[in-house]
């Protein structure tokens, strides 16, 4: 679907479940992200159908996989997502601990921004983050997105910091 210099990026598909649950368990991503509850190869299944797909069918765009083009081997995911309760666009990452720090999130992040605004139309890009997440909130920044305030997205949820990048003060690209 989108290809980078060194990335692939597709759709997540049935038999990536058991990469996601790896993902999903590592303790990154439940400190920052939150437990999806995701165990289970079947787990991880009912995940890929229920969220990415749901979210491919309804809106074009979701959470893609990111494979290495020489391999390939999966080493996360980056994609769009469409919140009910955000107004437009988020870009949403995660990426195996062996594979971060080393440029792979910025390389597909920047490749999924210019999506957003070349194929999807959007006119501004969102970003949640825990405000604690120190390292995406760098990457964020690094795509040009800033912080704008802080967001309860359900009832009782906690507050998460909310970045946004309007792409109509941008040059065309």
């Amino acid at each position: 679907m989108l290809t980078t210099a060194r990335l692939s990026l597709r759709e997540l598909a049935a038999q990536d479940a058991p990469f996601v649950v790896d993902l999903m368990n590592d303790p990154s991503f439940i400190e920052f992200i939150g437990d999806r509850g995701v165990r289970t190869i079947e787990d991880a299944r009912r995940y890929i159908e229920t969220g990415p797909w749901t979210q491919y069918s309804v809106h074009g765009f979701g959470l893609w996989l990111v494979a290495l083009r020489e391999g390939p081997t999966p080493i996360g995911i980056c994609g769009l997502l469409k919140r009910d309760a955000l107004p437009a666009p988020d870009i949403g990452f995660a990426f195996a601990a062996a594979y971060r720090s080393q440029g792979y999130a910025f390389e597909a992040a920047s490749a999924v921004k210019a999506l957003a605004r070349e194929r999807f139309h959007a006119s501004s890009l969102l970003a949640i983050v825990s405000p604690s997440n120190s390292a995406s909130i760098r990457l964020l920044e690094k795509l040009g997105l800033a912080f704008d305030r802080m967001v309860t997205l359900s009832p009782g949820a906690a507050p998460i910091a909310l970045y946004a990048l309007s792409f109509d003060t941008m040059p065309p690209s």
